[in-house]
């Protein structure tokens, strides 16, 4: 019997090796697999590259950093692949001081190179970022009279995901906004490890909200939080 739910937060972690690229999702702290984060400082895997949306927080009085943060102040990251840093934090320091590697990419890029990995795509052509820092050092072929980059598929050794409701298969849904990089992020990564919000039987989500096949998850930990609602 297919059964992808774990019992702990310890062994959804184990496994995750030094030297991963860790694929983060989120837009702010919407969608963002927090408890998973967590749980990655506490497994203690190191030199990581962290692909995520923003690589900082805005630092608030009074508010402690968030695990990302925590993790970099920690000296476990190596890298973060990005479409933001945030001068004033706790990334921007570290990127800063040349602590923290840093390559920054423009969003839908990165979005597009998650999204070719998952699909098996090795490599794609974008007008975005022709012409500026962005096309340094890579392939610049001409379209329909347009300069456009070479971009290569971003795959990831760990996904760490958020999901709204999962069943025992994997099958997972998001909620609203929650489901920004989550999926083409499950879809990508080699090792898809889920926190997911309420779980359901077999058969009780809908098929057109089966927003992320089980194939491509291995690991789920129900964490519950709300009242669960299923899609119509």
């Amino acid at each position: 019997m297919i059964d992808k739910f774990v019992r702990s937060l310890a062994e959804a972690m184990d496994g995750i090796r030094d030297g991963s690229t860790i694929l983060m999702p989120g837009f702010g702290e919407v969608g963002a697999p927090n408890a998973l984060l967590e749980g990655l400082i506490e497994q203690g895997a190191t030199n990581l590259t962290l692909v995520i949306n923003s690589a900082g927080r805005l630092r608030v009085p009074g508010r402690p950093p968030n695990a990302v943060a925590r993790l970099i102040e920690a000296g476990r990251v190596r890298k973060v692949i990005t479409s933001f840093v945030r001068a004033d934090s706790v990334a921007g320091d570290w990127v800063r001081d040349g602590t923290l590697e840093a390559e920054v990419i423009p969003q839908g890029t990165l979005a597009e190179r998650l999204r070719a990995a998952g699909a098996g795509i090795p490599a794609f052509f974008t007008p975005t970022g022709a012409g500026t820092l962005v096309a340094e050092g890579k392939e610049v072929r001409e379209y329909n009279g347009r300069p456009c980059v070479l971009e290569e598929a971003l795959p990831g050794d760990v996904a760490l995901i958020e999901a709204w409701m999962a069943d025992r298969w994997g099958n997972l849904t998001y909620r609203e906004s929650g489901r920004n990089f989550n999926p083409i992020m499950a879809m990508a990564g080699r090792l898809t490890i889920v926190q997911a919000h309420h779980v359901c039987d077999l058969g009780q989500l809908p098929a057109n909200h089966v927003h992320t096949p089980g194939i491509f998850v291995d690991r789920v930990l129900h964490l519950p939080v709300g009242d669960p609602v299923l899609p119509r």
